[in-house]
Formats: structure tokens, C-alpha cells, sequence
């Protein structure tokens, strides 16, 4: 075990769905994992929001993210994150102010522009569907923002509109993304922001200018950098690679448009490979992942945080075995000396 690190280390939670599992049982094992996350000593645990997907089962992350903070003491509990071109920014807001009135201090707002699902889905999202939805994100987060913190201006057409359910208990708001523009309005608006490296790697450049052209705000006045990365940890490097056959399987699928409804068995996975003469350890181009042994997974974590100044960094683990996802989790917070 390596002595402590000063970086905080938290979950990103996709509520996978492997073969012969129910997407009940995968929003059961979330639920388990929260727990044993918040035991573990991880900062923060945030759920995702994918819809029109059989592999993925979180479709709704402040559905989740209730019973997680109930079920947990000391994690931070948020949407990694909520996809808000699909909703009213009224209705964002409310929700998560009555979580935050509930779980004091404990949860995070992460939005996000991508809808999160496919143009079919994306299409029955929408309440209005005589017309293509318009593209109004940034309009949109600034009215959110402004009912968070109750700064909506006198001559808004909704400022007569009461305070926050969970007033005067606050939400921490963040930016997500995996392109130069999510940075950009992050910076502008003095938001917290987070990099999904593992949508899109090599978003270091991304960071950068984020830190850079990062405008204080009255809530936060320095920028705050967070990278979430895919991990895959076992004891050895030879069994985390074994484990990572089903996530780059899954990845290929996706990348070639095809559909594939379960995260697949380590042994589906390495069929597959040999049936298409691909080395087990293919990812698609765009992609990488963290995987190995405790310490090289340390190594490369640490590596990366530093390439894009981040100073948390989130670990999402597609593995098809639940149990050797928690292992996953706790290798590294052994690693980490985070308990």
C-alpha cells in the first residue's frame, strides 16, 4: 500500500446491466456500491443519465440519487449528470433543491448538453414534437443557475416565483463534458468542471483553457478542475485485463453502431476478439482506460490528474461480475490509503 494522496477520488456510476442481469438488480447493485463507496472513504458518488439503452439502467439519476444518500452518511451524491436540453430548467432546479433539503450539504447538480440516448429516443424525450427542439443550453443554465441561488433579476418574467422547496439549503452546481465548449461556458460562468475523459481522451488542452479563462464567481472564486476517467483494477495487471475485454467489446459495438444489449461475459468478450483477430486489449480510437494491478492503476491515475490539473478525479468501471467491481473500488481506495 502507498502513502496517502492529496487527490480526491470519487465514483461515477453508469448502472451497468450485464448478461443475465436484470436492470433492476443493476439499480440494486448501484445501491451497494454506493454504500460500500461511502465506506471506503470516496469523496463524491454521482449517476449517470442514459436513456434508450439495455445495457445501462440510469435513466433517471435524481431518481437515484435519493435512496443513495439515505442509504449513505458521508458522500457527496449527485447526476454525473442531467442532460438539460430535455427539460425545464424550473423543474431541474426543484428537484435537486428538495434533495438538498433533505441531504444537507450532500448533493451536486452535474449537467450536461449530450442527450444521452439515440435521435429515436432523444425524439420521445421532448413533450413538443411538432418541431426540433432548439439548441438554447446556455440560456437555459443561466435561468437554472439564477433559481439555485435565487438570483433570478427583478425583471425576469419569472422572478415573483417563490424560493427553492429545499431553501435556504444549496446545491453544488457542475459543468460536465467532453468538448472544448463545455470548458468554455464552465470558465465563463465560475463553475466547477469535470472532463469526461473517458467519453473523449486527450481533453488535457480542454482543461487547460479552462483554467485559464476561468472567471471567479461569487460561489466559486478558483477554478476547480475534476477528470473522469474508466478504471479497471484487479490484483494483478493479467486479471484487469482479462476484465477489460467486456468494456472494450462494448465499445466496439457502440463505436460500429451496433447494438448490444448486455455488457457481455469476459468469455463472450474474448470470443468475440478471436473471432474478429483483434488483440483483446482493442479500444476504439478516442478512447482509453486505466487498467492493472493497484499500483500501475495508481501510477496512471495520478499521471493523468496532473496532465489536466485536476485535483479529483472520477472513476467510472464498466465490469460484466458486480463483485469484481466493488474489488475494483476497493483495490483502489487500499492504494490510495483513502479509508
Amino acid at each position: 500500500m502507498s502513502a496517502a494522496s492529496s487527490l480526491r477520488l470519487s465514483v461515477l456510476d453508469q448502472a451497468p446491466v450485464s448478461e443475465g442481469m436484470s436492470s433492476a438488480q443493476a439499480l440494486r447493485n448501484s445501491l451497494d456500491l454506493a454504500v460500500l463507496a461511502d465506506r471506503l472513504g470516496y469523496y463524491r458518488y454521482w449517476v449517470a443519465e442514459h436513456h434508450g439503452t439495455q445495457s445501462l439502467a440510469c435513466a433517471s439519476p435524481e431518481v437515484l440519487i435519493g435512496p443513495i444518500a439515505a442509504a449513505t452518511s458521508r458522500l457527496r451524491v449527485g447526476s454525473g449528470g442531467v442532460m438539460l436540453p430535455h427539460y425545464s430548467p424550473l423543474k431541474v432546479a426543484e428537484s435537486f433543491s428538495m434533495l438538498s433539503g433533505l441531504y444537507p450539504g450532500r448533493i451536486d447538480l452535474g449537467l450536461g448538453r449530450a442527450p444521452g440516448s439515440d435521435s429515436l429516443t432523444a425524439s420521445a424525450l421532448q413533450r413538443d414534437r411538432r418541431q426540433r427542439p432548439q439548441d438554447d443550453f446556455p440560456e437555459q443554465l443561466n435561468e437554472l443557475l439564477a433559481y439555485l441561488w435565487q438570483e433570478l433579476p427583478e425583471d425576469h418574467p419569472f422572478a415573483r416565483l417563490p424560493a427553492m422547496p429545499g431553501s435556504p439549503e444549496l446545491v453544488q452546481p457542475w459543468m460536465l463534458g467532453s468538448s472544448p465548449q463545455s470548458g468554455i461556458w464552465a470558465a465563463e460562468l465560475g463553475m466547477p468542471y469535470m472532463f469526461a475523459d473517458f467519453i473523449q481522451a486527450a481533453g488535457e488542452t480542454v482543461a487547460a483553457r479552462y483554467r485559464r479563462d476561468f472567471v471567479p464567481s461569487p460561489h466559486w472564486p478558483d477554478a476547480r478542475q475534476g477528470v473522469a476517467l474508466q478504471v479497471i483494477c484487479a490484483e494483478t495487471d493479467e486479471e484487469a485485463k482479462l476484465l477489460a475485454t467486456s468494456y472494450g467489446m462494448r465499445l466496439i459495438h457502440m463505436h460500429s453502431g451496433r447494438r448490444l444489449d448486455k455488457i457481455p461475459s469476459v468469455g463472450t468478450a474474448l470470443r468475440f476478439f478471436e473471432e474478429h483477430d483483434l488483440p483483446p486489449s482493442t479500444l476504439p480510437s478516442g478512447r482509453r482506460a486505466v487498467i492493472g494491478s493497484p499500483a500501475r492503476v495508481r501510477e496512471q491515475i495520478e499521471a493523468l490528474a496532473r496532465a489536466y490539473g485536476a485535483d479529483e478525479v472520477m472513476l467510472v468501471s464498466i465490469i460484466y461480475d458486480h463483485e469484481a467491481r466493488k474489488r475494483s473500488y476497493e483495490l483502489i481506495a487500499r492504494e490510495f490509503a483513502l479509508v
